[in-house]
């Protein structure tokens, strides 16, 4: 298995790259988080990679970090969803994103994506729930929930999402939630 290259990038065309290691060229596939922040042609470069082996061919996949190839992965660990549609995924959403979505279980956002349908998007958030806390080691389960819960505390009160989330971006992200809850309803009534 071929887990990470390293080399130097000869050409860009997306969502494809060609990475020389050693005088051996290899094409990947990249979501588009990765392409934006590839190098230019000539420099070097190092690569996450997922390697497949199908019927109708080896496919290798890059990706610039551990959480973007986490997240494909457990994209392709679900029924019906292939590398294509776990890239498009992965360009339309951040992995924070993605994990903020299928928390707040938002199936209009995933519908925005190239590809995804509402039925799709309903299995993706079905599938995913709880797995993609692991690609991201800033947030803990137990804090995502909590904010989520103190956002739907500020919501159910009356609050807008304008002024709830302005709040929310203020708030320390280990949080409890009533702590949460009472330290945004401070914040609210100073403003």
């Amino acid at each position: 298995m071929i887990s990470r290259l390293s080399g130097i990038l000869l050409a860009k065309n997306p969502p494809q790259v060609v990475v020389d290691v050693h005088g051996v060229g290899y094409e990947l596939e990249v979501p588009m988080s990765t392409f934006y922040n590839l190098p230019e042609n000539g420099e070097r470069l190092s690569l996450l990679t997922h390697f497949a082996v199908r019927e109708d061919g080896q496919f290798l996949y890059g990706f610039a970090t551990e959480s973007e190839r986490f997240a494909f992965r457990q994209l392709l660990r679900i029924s019906g969803v292939g590398a294509r549609m776990a890239l498009s995924v992965l360009s339309g959403l951040s992995v924070s994103d993605l994990a903020q979505v299928v928390s707040r279980q938002e199936v209009g956002r995933l519908t925005k994506v190239p590809g995804i349908g509402t039925k799709t998007a309903e299995r993706l958030l079905l599938e995913l729930k709880g797995k993609l806390a692991e690609a991201l080691p800033t947030a803990t389960p137990a804090a995502a929930d909590s904010r989520s819960d103190i956002l739907n505390a500020l919501l159910a009160l009356g609050y807008n999402e304008r002024e709830a989330g302005a709040v929310m971006r203020q708030l320390p992200a280990e949080t409890t939630t009533s702590d949460g809850i009472r330290q945004a309803l401070k914040l609210l009534s100073k403003v």
